[in-house]
């Protein structure tokens, strides 16, 4: 159950929760009206009245406000960074491979929750937290899938990074012009073509000690 559901199923006033049940509760509220209202414009009150409690319960768990979107952004960030090591972990195939991780951003951008939108299209990047989770997760990801290209194919760490990025840039990049146009084509189908876009530049270097791809 994500943190959104959980808020949905504990919102009655009233209702005494687990410590770590109404954290996630009010963890949901918080992603819901800064996704649709941004971190400058949400206000605590917003937050606590969309989770049906006391800015006194609120402030328990939270000391302000900035606390709670630091939260927010730990969880997601982390989700992310899951998502791309189960994809590159999924297969040994690495035309497979490029696919799942494409698709980890895919189905990243897409959750109806919009968590995405705390990750890459923060109103808070200034703050200096901010943008060192953003980038931290960025790096990290990066990082996932430079391993396995040196793996593969024995080219330095540096090459190596330069190349994750390029397609961990891709990836989310695309996914959100994906998103955000409302495209028509379905994902499974955007992810194929950026599968193949990238695949063809990536199937140049030769494996580590082989002459294929």
């Amino acid at each position: 159950m994500s943190a959104i559901e959980q808020t949905e199923a504990a919102r009655p006033r009233g209702t005494r929760l687990p410590r770590r049940a109404r954290r996630n509760q009010l963890l949901g509220a918080a992603q819901e009206v800064f996704v649709a209202q941004g971190y400058h414009a949400a206000a605590m009150d917003d937050i606590a009245e969309r989770a049906g409690v006391s800015k006194p319960v609120l402030y328990q768990h939270f000391p302000g406000k900035l606390d709670l979107y630091l939260a927010l952004l730990d969880q997601h960030c982390e989700a992310l960074l899951h998502s791309v090591r189960a994809a590159l972990a999924s297969t040994t195939d690495n035309k497979q491979r490029v696919a799942a991780t494409m698709d980890a951003y895919f189905a990243y951008v897409e959750d109806p929750g919009g968590a995405f939108r705390l990750v890459f299209e923060s109103d808070l990047t200034n703050e200096p937290a901010v943008r060192e989770r953003v980038d931290k997760v960025s790096l990290e990801c990066a990082e996932a899938i430079s391993a396995v290209i040196a793996e593969d194919t024995g080219l330095s760490r540096d090459e190596s990074m330069l190349l994750a990025v390029g397609l961990g840039g891709v990836s989310q990049v695309v996914a959100r012009y994906w998103l955000s146009s409302e495209s028509k084509v379905p994902r499974d189908t955007a992810v194929q073509l950026l599968t193949s876009l990238t695949w063809k530049g990536i199937a140049g270097f030769p494996l580590h000690g082989s002459d294929t791809h």
